[in-house]
């Protein structure tokens, strides 16, 4: 079972403010990484972390193509971080598009301005693992998941 914790939700739901912005890495089909920061990132309950994909390409392809993501948080001043390994799905319009938007607006992580200048879609990450930032397995939704 995965449950993040109140400060886990906190440190990540702040972390662009913060200047700590998750690293988020994919891979495509055929094993071609990519990883780059993403300052959108929230929490929207106990299992789930989404972000904006602002740019409608890679990474966002290899999303689609290969939906295991790790995000990476590090906060190296509140001496916080994980791992997170998800299962990503990419929401390009409709319902849950437009409910996550409209949580990245009150979070302020982005504003009428930005959706209007960007193509883009919403990526949900369904937690599958958390891990600290050595590797150790903190929680899983399946025990003895292989990745």
């Amino acid at each position: 079972m995965i449950q993040l914790t109140d400060e886990m939700k906190t440190l990540i739901n702040n972390a662009r403010n913060d200047g700590c912005p998750c690293i988020v890495g994919t891979a495509s089909a055929d094993g071609t990484p990519n990883c780059g920061y993403i300052g959108t990132v929230l929490t929207v309950d106990d299992d789930t972390l989404i972000y904006r994909d602002r740019t409608g390409r890679v990474p966002l392809d290899h999303v689609e193509d290969n939906p295991k993501v790790i995000v990476l948080f590090r906060n190296t001043a509140k001496d916080a971080g994980w791992k997170f390994r998800c299962t990503a799905r990419v929401y390009r319009d409709g319902a849950v598009f437009e409910d996550m938007i409209d949580r990245l607006l009150a979070a302020g992580l982005v504003n009428e301005r930005y959706l209007q200048d960007s193509q883009g879609a919403i990526v949900a990450l369904r937690i599958d693992q958390v891990l600290s930032l050595f590797g150790e397995v903190l929680q899983e939704r399946v025990p003895g998941q292989r990745w």
